[in-house]
């Protein structure tokens, strides 16, 4: 059976990504699970740049294939910010999710809506010795004004999905997990996963 380090200290990521890879046998880690506490610091250009050095530093460090994702949330409006910088967009060096909506939100105000929006998430699958896979996922949606919805985390509250009428944040996890970016980007991941088995 594969062994897969889910390269991330982030919850709520990596119960997702477990959920969608449950009907897979693949015996999914965390970090913690091997005492593992790297921070890598992410400075690419690119959501894959930044998917690579993550996933590649945890396979080094673990000797495990790693997967890791870089995702964000790009609005028309703001000419695709807070795109790469999304985890870190709010000027407070310890700035919440809530901190970052609202520093967001005060950025939108007063620019003509819709305010369109996607998330898109890229997953790097490193092989300790056998190289670097990429998948892609792509979520359009709006930001709107006002917060909705519990579940969730970052910017799902105003992130809404017109055609289903509500935000990411009031989604089930079981519809979250067909329809959010890294829903899609681990979805275009499985194949890799299944040649690596």
């Amino acid at each position: 059976m594969l062994t897969l380090l889910i390269a991330t200290g982030n919850r709520g990521k990596f119960l997702e990504i477990r959920a969608l890879l449950a009907d897979m046998e693949i015996d999914l880690l965390a970090p913690a699970d091997l005492d593992l506490d790297l921070h890598v610091v992410e400075d690419g250009q690119t959501y894959a740049e930044n998917a690579a050095k993550k996933a590649n530093a945890f396979a080094r460090a673990s000797g495990l294939i790693a997967l890791a994702d870089d995702s964000g949330l790009e609005v028309d409006a703001l000419n695709g910010a807070p795109g790469l910088h999304s985890a870190r967009y709010a000027p407070q060096p310890d700035a919440t999710d809530a901190d970052r909506r609202a520093y967001l939100l005060q950025n939108l105000s007063g620019k003509p809506r819709p305010w369109k929006a996607r998330f898109r998430a890229t997953i790097a699958i490193s092989v300790p010795g056998g190289g670097i896979h990429f998948a892609e996922g792509i979520c359009d949606g709006e930001i709107i004004p006002d917060e909705r919805g519990s579940g969730g985390f970052g910017y799902d509250p105003i992130f809404y999905l017109p055609e289903l009428g509500r935000t990411m944040a009031e989604l089930s996890m079981d519809e979250k997990n067909r329809l959010s970016h890294r829903a899609r980007a681990v979805k275009n991941a499985r194949g890799i996963l299944e040649r690596l088995k």
